[in-house]
């Protein structure tokens, strides 16, 4: 092998390979992290990548998931062209045709069924990534609709709605310098990575850690100084009964709560029920661990919560449930104080950077005046209250029964429809849509049933906007040459927008334009912004100092925090409780049949969603579905690891792998979701759900479990 050979199979970026390297962002989960990447290029393609050790918040490290960028960028099966149906809607039968041929086609369709329906008819859904949903909301407003809607139908947004319920807006924990770091459904090593090193350098300073999890998880193992271990979906009881404690043994601070806090006695009189006597068979803690719990918060002098915004909402009483954690913060001081929960300004794309952008104004100021209400506004009314968007939960119903108005036409981007519950009827109800077009990087479960399919590129082949905590931000440059004709999000945006003839000129004027609005405020520019390989600091950004907000006046009716919700209670006509009340979790399917509790929402290190269930390294750390059940419940049903296993509800049976495992409580079984071969989404139910939210139960449904008999 010659000297250049050598150097080029070991990817050495120098002038003789040709090699470069490309700073760049991972954005295969979400923009909570968007990860530094060092793309190394040749000729236009990534022949490796690694992390970026200038980035802020990812400081060099990736996780599974990013590793396998490359594989996931050149899939075989990346949509190479626009592409036309010519089988049966579902059929997978496509043939290409040109940009321009699916803009004319698009517009017509969507146009035409505007004129014979209404705007209402028409709907606007974004899914993976989140990055362009500023723009795909504003081309729904400027359609004439407020169906928007997005996969936070089901993900993220119950828990915002539960802090803005109680704070007005956003908060986050002050880890940095809290004596108390309670986590709450947290697993860092398998989502969030860098928040398990930072816990980990917390406490070699004495910070001290408390878990609750159903689950013996990774960072029960290494991070915990006491393990709470509920029934899935009793937090709320847990967290009730741990209020009870704190102002029984007078362990919470009276003067914040006279002067900052709304409801306290009414929240005192509700939670005397949750008490020594019922909080081990509400939950299954033992009452000396929960009252353990409340000395280690009374004799810290702070604390601070990491309440996960996807698995406490996954059951019907999750919105409930994520409230009454949060009122903890209420009780001890600790929210707007110093090692407590600080609120958080909203930067960009739901992200809290330190700074605010005109992102919400951008994607609002075209908002249409006398749109009916969006589809789940009847059925989910303090959902509409809060995000004036879809709850995409209600969508297929309203597809099918046309109640109250019908909807005939879905522009999607990155649907997958699996996320929804009862998931075969959502696949129903888009085969009987009048029009429906996707755009993806593959021809997914969801794009098979499109009437028209776009492709979309990655991160890697495109420059956006990023925001990271400590006010950065950095508008990334594309590193390598687009996947065939792929476009971005945006680009697709703002040329449908002039195709569908809808008269706004600020959209059409694309991604790059709008920026400079957005961010019109700061004291950077766009340009500054995209001359850098790095993110950067925005200067001159005004912080405010722990407890500005408290005495400035909360963003609630009040101005204060309420453990009693004023705006719940001001809508008696909503049927929802203003207090964070506590309800069973399970639906009312018969436990005799379905002697068994399926918890699908958790998470795997090697897979987001089923984004990565096709790509080969990522694939190979856990090749088949596999489903984890307590080695008691795997005797019992005489089940040993590897065999098949069906797990059942009344709504069908899947099968997979069995994982007898000791970390897992009996009566439970943990499955991952996203697999089209064993989709367990089909085996939920869309009414088992949240009133307050919409959020399906992923993680509190009924089923059966046995060992798949052989043929």
């Amino acid at each position: 092998m010659d000297s250049l050979e050598a150097l080029i199979k070991a990817k050495i970026p120098c002038e003789e390979t040709g090699i470069r390297v490309c700073h760049t962002v991972c954005a295969i989960c979400s923009p909570a992290n968007n990860c530094g990447v060092n793309a190394y290029v040749r000729d236009g393609r990534m022949v490796k990548l690694e992390g970026m050790d200038e980035h802020p918040q990812s400081k060099g490290r990736m996780c599974v998931k990013g590793l396998s960028g490359r594989q996931f960028a050149y899939r075989e099966d990346r949509i190479l062209t626009p592409l036309k149906r010519v089988g049966e809607r579902g059929e997978g039968k496509f043939e290409p045709i040109t940009w321009e041929q699916a803009y004319d086609e698009i517009a017509s369709r969507l146009n035409g069924i505007k004129a014979e329906y209404g705007a209402d008819a028409v709907a606007f859904f974004g899914g993976y990534n989140k990055w362009y949903r500023p723009w795909l909301r504003r081309l729904a407003h400027s359609f004439g609709t407020m169906n928007f809607g997005t996969e936070s139908s089901t993900c993220m947004t119950a828990g915002w709605m539960a802090w803005k319920t109680a704070s007005g807006q956003l908060a986050r924990p002050d880890m940095a310098h809290t004596d108390l770091y309670l986590g709450w459904a947290m697993n860092p090593y398998f989502s969030g990575y860098a928040k398990a090193t930072a816990i980990e350098k917390r406490r070699e300073k004495g910070m001290k850690v408390i878990i609750v999890d159903p689950k013996i998880t990774p960072a029960v193992e290494r991070l915990c100084d006491l393990y709470l271990r509920p029934y899935p979906g009793t937090d709320g009881a847990l967290a009730l009964c741990m209020g009870n404690i704190l102002i029984e043994n007078g362990w919470i601070d009276a003067a914040y709560i006279e002067k900052y806090v709304h409801g306290f006695e009414e929240y005192k009189a509700y939670v005397k029920q949750f008490n020594e006597s019922n909080v081990e068979a509400l939950t299954g803690v033992p009452y000396e661990q929960v009252l353990e719990a409340c000395r280690m918060i009374w004799e810290s002098s702070s604390m601070c919560i990491n309440e996960n915004s996807a698995p406490i909402p996954h059951h019907k009483n999750g919105f409930q449930n994520y409230r009454a954690i949060m009122a903890l913060l209420a009780l001890t001081g600790n929210y707007d104080r110093e090692g407590g929960q600080l609120p958080g300004l909203h930067s960009f794309t739901h992200q809290m950077a330190g700074f605010v952008t005109r992102d919400e104004e951008f994607a609002e100021v075209t908002e249409p005046e006398n749109a009916k209400p969006a589809v789940g506004a009847e059925r989910f009314p303090l959902w509409y209250h809060m995000e004036k968007e879809m709850q995409c939960v209600d969508l297929a119903r309203q597809i099918m029964e046309e109640k109250p108005y019908p909807v005939k036409a879905l522009f999607a981007m990155g649907m997958n429809y699996r996320m929804l519950p009862d998931d075969q009827y959502v696949k129903e109800a888009l085969l009987k849509l009048d029009y429906f077009v996707d755009t993806d990087l593959f021809l997914t479960d969801t794009a098979m049933l499109a009437d028209l399919v776009l492709p979309v590129c990655t991160s890697y082949e495109r420059g956006e906007l990023e925001t990271y905590p400590g006010c950065y931000a950095w508008y990334t440059k594309p590193a390598i040459d687009r996947v065939g004709e792929s476009k971005s999000d945006t680009e697709i945006i703002a040329e449908l927008a002039k195709k569908l003839g809808l008269g706004d000129e600020e959209l059409e004027a694309g991604y790059e334009k709008n920026l400079e609005f957005i961010l019109r405020d700061l004291d950077i520019t766009v340009e500054e912004l995209k001359n850098s390989d790095v993110p950067i600091k925005v200067p001159n950004v005004k912080k405010s100092a722990p407890g500005e907000h408290l005495e400035r006046g909360l963003l609630t009716p009040t101005g204060k925090f309420e453990l009693y919700s004023e705006l719940i209670a001001s809508h008696p006509e909503w049927h929802l409780d203003p207090l964070p009340t506590y309800c069973e979790p399970l639906d009312e399917a018969d436990p005799e049949l379905y002697p068994y509790q399926l918890c699908s929402g958790g998470r795997i290190p090697n897979a987001i969603h089923s984004r990565l269930h096709k790509v080969k390294w990522a694939r190979s750390l856990r090749p088949d579905p596999t489903a984890e059940l307590s080695v008691e419940d795997a005797k019992e049903l005489g089940i040993e690891a590897g065999d098949d296993m069906e797990l059942y509800t009344e709504r069908g049976c899947i099968c997979v792998k069995a994982m007898p495992s000791h970390k897992v409580p009996k009566s439970v079984v943990f499955f991952y979701h996203g697999y089209s071969e064993a989709d367990v989404n089909s085996l939920m139910s869309g009414t088992h759900v949240d009133p307050y939210s919409g959020f399906p139960a992923y993680n509190s449904t009924r089923c059966g479990m046995r060992k798949k008999v052989q043929q």
